[in-house]
């Protein structure tokens, strides 16, 4: 069990200006990944603010948004990761579709796939038809570890230096936050600027690429790798968008489709409230010229 003062010193302050009027965000579709609920890193606040404050009509889920692997750890469950499983279901309630494919870190709801729970489905993989009817193809991701030459021993210990790096970032938040600066992710900065790292993220993205290429798909949301990033690709003539959700540990990012049809990588920021457009691509433009794919620097 967790001391009092203990998880007090582990809980996050609550954010004051939180309780500020912010507008209502309007989106057709959402997908976030790597929520981590469960694990100290989650950054349960601001995803908490950012669902009060947004609407849609589909909320996909891509895995590993409840941490059983830190939970098998350590029983760490604050105020704040209840309150954003409540405001799913409640979303799930009032009409939003709400649709879960299970990554690795919460592998165990896997076996549950093709059934509901109080208006969320459980799936492997699923499409999405967007506005302008394109074929969206979600999955997590983890499927592709092989591909990226991870075996499930190295998988674990690059799991040990993650976690060593987000120990870094807690404390850097930390002298941050009273320094009164807005969070800022060390842990993206330093895997931006590792080569091996840049490595696996390509051989990754080429690998999801691969297979949505097979299913003949017009985009592929993923997430896993804790790696924001909407971009476009050709593949055997093939034109296919890329899009990464990046996570709610170090980034604080999702993917969207707002009611134009376009697609959005977005990132929550902590002074405006807001989750503010990275990059954008208009759906009609798509079997036209694709962009060159950029690192996104988005920590």
């Amino acid at each position: 069990m967790i001391s009092q003062s203990k998880k007090r010193n582990q809980q996050r302050q609550p954010l004051s200006h939180l309780t500020h009027k912010t507008k209502i965000q309007h989106f057709h579709a959402m997908w976030l990944s790597d929520v981590h609920l469960g694990s100290i890193d989650c950054k349960a606040e601001f995803l908490l603010h950012f669902l009060n404050h947004s609407q849609c009509d589909y909320l996909y889920l891509v895995g590993d948004i409840v941490d059983v692997w830190a939970l098998k750890k350590r029983v760490y469950w604050p105020d704040s990761h209840d309150k954003v499983i409540k405001k799913i279901l409640e979303l799930a309630a009032n009409g939003t579709q709400v649709i879960y494919i299970p990554g690795n870190h919460d592998e165990a709801f896997k076996a549950y796939a093709d059934s509901h729970f109080r208006g969320v489905t459980l799936a492997k993989q699923h499409i999405h038809e967007s506005i302008n009817g394109k074929r969206f193809l979600m999955l997590h991701g983890d499927q592709f570890d092989s591909q990226v030459c991870v075996s499930r021993v190295y998988a674990k210990l690059g799991d040990h230096l993650y976690d060593v790096l987000l120990w870094l970032n807690r404390q850097l938040h930390s002298v941050r936050s009273s320094l009164g600066y807005p969070y800022w992710s060390l842990a993206s900065y330093i895997k931006l600027r590792v080569n091996k790292a840049q490595q696996a993220i390509n051989q990754y993205r080429d690998a999801v690429l691969r297979y949505a290429a097979k299913k003949q798909v017009d985009m592929v949301i993923c997430g896993h790798i804790h790696q924001p990033e909407l971009s476009q690709h050709t593949l055997n003539q093939h034109h296919l968008i890329y899009a990464n959700d990046g996570d709610w540990v170090e980034n604080c990012t999702l993917i969207a489709e707002t009611h134009d049809g376009n697609v959005q990588l977005l990132k929550w920021n902590e002074q405006t409230l807001q989750a503010e457009t990275v990059t954008s691509i208009e759906l009609s433009h798509l079997h036209e010229t694709p962009i060159a794919p950029q690192k996104q620097h988005v920590a």
